[in-house]
């Protein structure tokens, strides 16, 4: 799959990815912008990675869902590394949004807000890299921006279009109606 090629042939992304392994979080993976913005990038020709406003680790553990923790983790990867780190046990985040509780990462992405937003990569002990894609992947290959019916909210998707800049960095984008 050329998704994942895009990441292998990226150092940082490589990096990223071995630093979040280390930590042998329980189902983890690097998801949202990261892989995201990675597509993003190679559909509009960038020659350069655009930069990382945050890397997103999520994980499922809920034998151990304190915040603290994902604050402890975020500083101890941005420490070791220099990049800013944003991790959160999906086991907690269904109480932010009223649902009902996430039984991994992979279905915490379901909900949301962007349907190209929900995609997770991980790199394996076999050093293989495996996708996450609960919502698929045809529209974030597809150049779209699109409203996920399962968030349900769809102002929240506009207003994270406008405050995040996405059409000005990549002004291919098809942002697809709510």
């Amino acid at each position: 799959m050329r998704l994942l090629v895009w990441i292998a042939q990226d150092p940082l992304r490589m990096a990223a990815l071995q630093q979040a392994r280390e930590l042998a979080l329980p189902d983890a993976w690097l998801a949202a912008g990261f892989v995201r913005n990675c597509v993003w990038d190679r559909l509009h020709g960038y020659a350069q990675r655009t930069p990382f406003n945050d890397i997103d680790l999520i994980f499922h553990d809920p034998d151990d869902a304190r915040e603290a923790r994902d604050r402890a983790l975020s500083e101890q990867l941005r420490a070791a590394s220099g990049l800013p780190w944003s991790v959160k046990n999906q086991a907690r985040m269904h109480q932010r949004h009223g649902h009902a509780p996430y039984a991994s990462a992979s279905d915490a992405m379901r909900y949301w807000v962007e349907r190209e937003t929900a995609v997770g990569v991980r790199l394996e002990a076999s050093g293989a890299l495996r996708l996450s894609a609960p919502l698929g992947l045809d529209s974030l290959l597809a150049g779209q921006l699109s409203h996920n019916p399962h968030h349900g909210d769809a102002a929240v998707f506009y207003q994270r279009i406008a405050a995040k800049g996405w059409r000005q960095q990549w002004p291919k984008l098809w942002v697809m109606p709510a």
